[in-house]
């Protein structure tokens, strides 16, 4: 046979080998079907669990729609991984996340996810899951330094990366001169300090910009409306405002709108479908993907590498895995939407 034709047959068998393992496990509908591969064969060939794996997952609160649609890729991505995900919501909240954690620690699990609502606050349990063996996935925001907690990866965006390339966006877009504000999210949240390190880095460069305001509204879209009444009151000139998460931005959007001041350019972070909704439509300039599906699903991966192929931490898996995500503007804000359809992004 010649060398071509024995490739071409060991490409056919390798993809019946791949629909027989969908087949035998029951396979959905393929989000790789333009390759001829349904989804549970790309699980299976990844390293699928034969068995059942139970894993724990918290996220920061599930009022937020990134951290809601987390959920939904982790349950989805858990599927196909032969993974139960049972879930401690974080309520917005350190104490009752705190709570929820100290609960998830009395229990076993095959392996943890955890995004933390502040860096500090969840560390005693967690070191406690540690020490019994269990794998912990930190992901978006530090559960503590790196240096001092050995968790099996940490997932996150850069969110410096993600805070300069929004607030460069509105600076370019009002000509490198007007008034700005930035809304934070929780101060204790490791990825609204960095994106406001980036929003910092970035409005330094221009001496015609001044920042009117950067109270943190703590990702809590009422606390937001509250403050935006008070600007829309205080300050007869906003050019541009900055919010560290799509939620909060849409919230002052209607807070704008009910006072007629809808010529502010808006940016906001994490890309969630209202908000590309918003930018396709004009009323938000801009956002950035913070890769919800791909951290979600990726703990998922990451867990049932650690559990089945025996993955260690620095050795198979970096400590630190950078989950990237583009501006999303008019340009590519459909692209975008699909990928989220579809949890891939």
């Amino acid at each position: 046979m010649p060398e071509s034709d024995k490739g071409m047959d060991q490409a056919s068998t390798t993809r019946r080998n791949l629909l027989q393992m969908a087949a035998a496990g029951g396979a959905a509908a393929g989000l790789f079907g333009g390759m001829g591969v349904t989804t549970s064969a790309f699980a299976a060939e990844m390293g699928r669990s034969e068995k059942p794996l139970k894993a724990a997952f918290s996220n920061a609160g599930l009022q937020a729609t990134w951290c809601a649609q987390g959920k939904k890729a982790a349950e989805f991505w858990g599927k196909l991984f032969n993974v139960e995900v049972t879930w401690f919501d974080g309520q917005l909240d350190a104490v009752k996340q705190r709570a929820a954690i100290d609960n998830m620690a009395s229990q076993k699990w095959d392996f943890v996810a955890i995004q933390a609502f502040g860096i500090g606050t969840l560390t005693q349990p967690v070191q406690k899951m540690i020490d019994a063996g269990t794998p912990v996935i930190d992901m978006d925001t530090l559960i503590a330094p790196l240096d001092q907690i050995n968790v099996h990866s940490f997932l996150a965006p850069d969110n410096e990366f993600m805070g300069a390339s929004v607030t460069q966006a509105l600076c370019n877009a009002i000509g490198g001169k007007g008034k700005v504000i930035m809304t934070q999210g929780a101060l204790g949240h490791t990825g609204a300090q960095g994106r406001a390190k980036g929003f910092n880095s970035v409005v330094k460069q221009f001496p015609n910009i001044e920042v009117l305001d950067t109270q943190p509204a703590d990702w809590d879209v009422s606390k937001t409306a509250r403050l935006w009444e008070t600007y829309l009151t205080k300050y007869p000139q906003i050019d541009a405002a900055f919010f560290h998460n799509d939620d909060m931005a849409l919230a002052a959007y209607n807070i704008m709108k009910a006072h007629n001041r809808t010529n502010i350019l808006i940016g906001g972070v994490d890309a969630m479908p209202p908000a590309i909704q918003a930018v396709s439509e004009g009323r938000m300039f801009a956002t950035v993907r913070n890769p919800s599906c791909r951290i979600h699903g990726g703990a998922i991966v990451a867990g049932v590498a650690a559990v089945v192929g025996g993955e260690k931490s620095g050795q198979g898996i970096p400590k630190n895995v950078v989950t990237d995500g583009p501006v999303v503007t008019k340009a590519n804000a459909a692209g975008m939407q699909w990928m989220e359809d579809h949890f891939l992004i």
